[in-house]
């Protein structure tokens, strides 16, 4: 007996019933708004995330070398992929290039709630455009794709920044500033205690008293007192932080968006507007999944400068958001018909099956040779809907008959005339 990898998962039927009926609404949503799917390798080399994170990334990746004498990991995240992407056909592809694909990704990290070792996200992004539309775009799709999962303005919120304001902030302190580990410690503030948030923002170079008054001037988010600071640069980035929002309110996206300077995105690649979605009720500590502007990673790939945004939902968070807001789909399976064979009447049955088939139901007959009870079992335990009996005496009357599972109540129909030009005729159909 094998036990599981800690921090994988399996999923029974039931269990993935529910998943991909969220994974199939949020592609729809992607596709209502013109992205189309890529398909990504399971692996690439190590160097591409060393070239863009260093050396200390390797202890996060499931990195090995290959029998090919490379050096290779399973992908932790999708945005360098794609990247290696749009640069192989950067004169090709026509912009704004905007792609969606939904794949497992792989990280060797400590599994909590919410996260795992192998975990599925739906990436969405757009190339090729730095107008603040394409922001919008990105969180219109994001706040499209939550509705149509049945959540609300009541569940979920976006917590919208600006690295560039962030950085500018930084710049304008008379002081050495590591932007980096200031940035990432603006990340940690809501998950560490002041003291040891002031302690990072010190350490990355500001002063315990400048600490202070960044750490003011980001929590209040005054946008006017934030430009006046930080001079033309920060001025700049409010600016388009509030044209992005101006064009989250036209695309019906402004409603879910608070302006929060204090979400940073950890990834270092982030350069512009970015966000992150949390639970309204506050019951999910953590970030749902966030997303953002990366305008500088298609040249630092080696293509001409390329202007990207986009967002990646991650099923598992998304499934700790929908099930505490009572919308995550039924864990149970469904199942249309079950034609049930009684004696020698295999051909009929199979017909009938196929018919229903190609009217686009869910149809299962018997591929065991049970009997009549324990067939009857069986549909009930897959919850057909209906179950057609087919038996030797029904058919010698030229009938069958039609039984609906949730009342018990059955009919007869003839043979010849089932399904006939019905696409999913029922008891009621019939009675």
């Amino acid at each position: 007996m094998y036990d599981r990898l800690k921090g994988f998962r399996d999923f029974y039927p039931e269990e993935m019933a529910p998943r991909r009926e969220v994974i199939d609404t949020l592609e729809a949503t992607a596709a209502r708004y013109g992205f189309r799917e890529i398909s990504t390798p399971a692996l690439e080399r190590t160097e591409m995330y060393v070239d863009k994170s260093g050396e200390e990334i390797v202890e996060e990746l499931y990195a090995f070398e290959d029998k090919g004498g490379r050096e290779v990991s399973l992908t932790p995240e999708l945005t360098p992929t794609v990247a290696r992407m749009v640069v192989a056909k950067q004169q090709e592809l026509a912009k704004p290039i905007k792609w969606v694909s939904t794949r497992p990704f792989w990280r060797f990290e400590q599994v909590q709630q919410g996260r795992f070792r192998e975990f599925y996200q739906t990436n969405v992004d757009i190339f090729g455009s730095a107008e603040p539309e394409a922001d919008a775009e990105i969180l219109a799709f994001a706040a499209d794709a939550l509705t149509d999962l049945g959540l609300t303005g009541e569940d979920f919120e976006f917590r919208v920044s600006h690295r560039d304001i962030l950085s500018g902030l930084l710049d304008a302190f008379d002081a050495e500033v590591d932007t980096r580990d200031a940035i990432r410690a603006v990340d940690k503030r809501a998950k560490v205690e002041e003291t040891e948030y002031l302690g990072l923002l010190s350490d990355a170079g500001l002063s315990y008293d400048q600490a202070r008054e960044f750490d003011d001037l980001v929590a209040t988010g005054d946008l006017d007192a934030i430009a006046d600071f930080g001079g033309d640069d920060v001025a700049a980035a409010v600016e388009n932080l509030e044209d992005v929002l101006a064009a989250a309110e036209d695309f019906g996206a402004r409603e879910y968006c608070e302006v929060s300077l204090t979400t940073a995105r950890g990834l270092d690649y982030y350069t512009g507007v970015v966000f992150e979605c949390f639970d309204s009720t506050g019951e999910i500590s953590r970030s749902v999944f966030g997303g953002g502007r990366y305008d500088d990673l298609i040249e630092s790939f080696g293509g001409q400068p390329t202007p990207a945004v986009g967002v990646a939902p991650g099923l598992a968070p998304l499934s700790l958001l929908c099930q505490r807001a009572g919308v995550w789909p039924e864990e149970a399976l469904a199942t249309d018909y079950y034609v049930l064979t009684v004696g020698d009447t295999r051909d009929v049955a199979s017909r009938i099956a196929r018919d229903l088939r190609a009217a686009g139901n869910v149809v299962e007959v018997d591929v065991s040779g049970r009997s009549f009870g324990a067939q009857m079992g069986y549909a009930d335990s897959i919850n057909a809907e209906t179950v057609v009996i087919v038996g030797e005496q029904d058919l010698a009357n030229g009938e069958v008959t039609v039984k609906d599972m949730a009342s018990g109540d059955q009919t007869t129909a003839p043979v010849e005339e089932f399904p006939g030009d019905r696409d999913a005729p029922t008891y009621d159909d019939l009675a």
